[in-house]
């Protein structure tokens, strides 16, 4: 008996080593003494424990800011940059053995794909042409062992929390970083992907933090007990070079955050970037917190709501395929890759997105699918697959991606919240949008104008068919009162768990959703207006108990 608690001990203990370990370099990095001194002068190399680094702020369209003292000028997080192809390359010529040749060569690629996205449109860029801050970096030592403070992860960082902030706005931080995160509270774990994970924090007090900011946070860091860590030491047996892999991914998502800057995606506030002689590397990142999207509770949600959500996506698809790193695709299009904010569906995981749509061999007759050969630019899903011919001028397949991206909304999005309870009057043509996504008849351009003329129908009262103003002449009109709990009832879908409460354009259409109702025989207007402006209206089974509100508006049956 005592052998086998034992075992359960072990086991346990085991399974539950990524979650600690991880949380343990979250709380690490947070301690006073663990963050560096921002006030100190810069230093020509690495001093003894802590080094000095400086948060990055992007400029963008606020006009020229100051940068820190002792700001440098280029974009964030080059010295990260520096510090990979340096290891990389003393490894290469260091005559390693093959698996420290491949892991070398697969820092080298990922260290190419972050310079190319760096390099996208830099003129246009948060960090061409302004003066921004730079966090230096340091390319010697590193990752020594994964037990060391608990194989501190480099800590999550961010780029672009000024891009879509105004300038004075006290509600969003500009630019965040290792002090600020000195003023954590509220640490709490929130969950972890392959690479990743993710906690939830509050920053503040405003006198303690050096921005003056206080709010939720997400913290984004390197999971150590992760699958691409456990895998790649597994493989590799190099803790060090998987460390400086993983970090390559976050920096990726990084950099295609702080160039992306649309209200579908998330902002990124900050980062935190440490290094000392004694102490692994550790990077984290500051974002926007957003709540997971969950789909089973969005199918019980009001069709309202599940159209902001749809019409939300496709204006952040419709921004990607016109991106400044040119169209994006989001391979990994799993729910849990998004959040929801306010609302809003926003674009949280980003690590595995694909900038620019990929090349092709120009073959001719071949390239437009004819007897020369099999189209060179194809898509592949579950249930479907498309071909697309390639581009005879830029020699890609010119909106792979975008397609790649509708398709994906149409499977995952579209089928299951866009019809389901619409109003009759709309429900035509979203099942024509419907269709023509899941065909890929129409592209992003196409479908966003048909979403936003939805919107307009709706929030207008258009959609309506033979309608009447008239429709409250059988009804009592009282204002000022409101009806009891006790007469409600429930209806689905309602923005209430125990009511119905659902939102019309006006009161001729809540009687007409009344009259629809057997158990309505009122209804209260509550001068509470939804996001598209229409009223959230209470229906009620009678009208017998009546209580004092000068906000509402009762109608009865008579």
């Amino acid at each position: 008996m005592r052998h086998r608690r034992r075992r359960v001990a072990a086991l346990s203990a085991l399974c539950l080593s990524p979650f600690l370990i991880s949380l343990l370099n979250v709380f690490l990095l947070l301690l006073p003494g663990a963050m560096e001194d921002t006030d100190a002068p810069r230093t020509a190399k690495p001093r003894h424990g802590n080094v000095d680094t400086i948060d990055t702020m992007d400029t963008g369209e606020l006009g020229m800011l100051p940068p820190p003292p002792g700001a440098v000028e280029g974009p964030p997080a080059e010295g990260l940059l520096r510090s990979l192809a340096r290891w990389a390359g003393v490894r290469a010529l260091g005559g390693a053995g093959g698996g420290h040749a491949e892991l070398s060569r697969l820092i080298r690629a990922r260290h190419a794909e972050v310079s190319r996205l760096r390099a996208l449109h830099a003129g246009g860029s948060p960090w061409g042409g302004g003066r921004v801050s730079d966090r230096r970096l340091m390319e010697t030592g590193g990752y020594r062992h994964l037990s060391r403070r608990g194989g501190s992860p480099l800590s999550v960082a961010t780029t672009a929390a000024a891009a879509a902030t105004k300038v004075g706005d006290p509600e969003e931080p500009r630019s965040l970083g290792c002090a600020d995160l000195a003023t954590v509270s509220g640490l709490q774990y929130l969950g972890s992907g392959y690479t990743k994970a993710v906690y939830k924090a509050v920053l503040g007090p405003p006198s303690g933090s050096p921005s003056g900011w206080r709010g939720p946070v997400a913290l984004k860091t390197v999971d150590l007990g992760g699958h691409d860590m456990a895998t790649c030491v597994k493989e590799f047996g190099d803790p060090d070079g998987c460390y400086r892999l993983a970090a390559a991914k976050l920096l990726k998502e990084m950099t295609i955050l702080g160039r992306l800057r649309h209200p579908n995606v998330v902002r990124l506030y900050g980062h935190c970037y440490r290094e000392s002689n004694d102490v692994s590397d550790s990077l984290t990142a500051i974002t926007e917190l957003g709540s997971p999207l969950e789909m089973i509770q969005l199918l019980q949600t009001s069709w309202e709501e599940r159209f902001r959500i749809c019409l939300s996506l496709t204006r952040l698809l419709h921004y990607l395929a016109h991106s400044p790193l040119g169209p994006v695709a989001l391979l990994d299009f799993r729910p849990r890759q998004f959040v929801l904010r306010d609302g809003e569906l926003k674009a949280s995981d980003l690590d595995d997105a694909g900038a620019g749509d990929p090349p092709c061999r120009w073959r001719g007759a071949a390239a437009g699918g004819g007897t020369g050969g099999p189209p060179p630019c194809s898509l592949h899903f579950p249930a479907r697959n498309f071909t697309l011919p390639c581009c005879p001028r830029t020699r890609t397949c010119a909106g792979l991606n975008e397609k790649r991206n509708l398709y994906n909304a149409y499977r995952y999005f579209f089928t299951y919240l866009l019809p389901h309870s619409a109003p009759a009057g709309l429900r035509s043509q979203l099942n024509d949008i419907v269709n023509a996504t899941g065909e890929l008849r129409v592209g992003v351009d196409e479908t966003l104008s048909r979403m936003e003329s939805v919107l307009h129908q709706y929030q207008h009262g258009t959609y309506r068919s033979n309608y009447s103003q008239h429709l409250t002449t059988g009804y009592r009109e009282l204002r000022g009162v409101a009806v009891s709990e006790r007469h409600d009832y429930r209806c689905m879908p309602s923005y209430h768990p125990t009511a119905c409460l659902l939102s019309v354009h006006d009161a001729g259409e809540a009687a007409l959703v009344c009259s629809a109702h057997t158990p309505c025989r009122a209804f209260v207007l509550t001068g509470t207006l939804t996001w598209t402006g229409r009223q959230l209206v209470f229906f009620k089974t009678g009208a017998a108990d009546f209580t004092s509100d000068p906000d509402k508006i009762t109608y009865v049956r008579e």
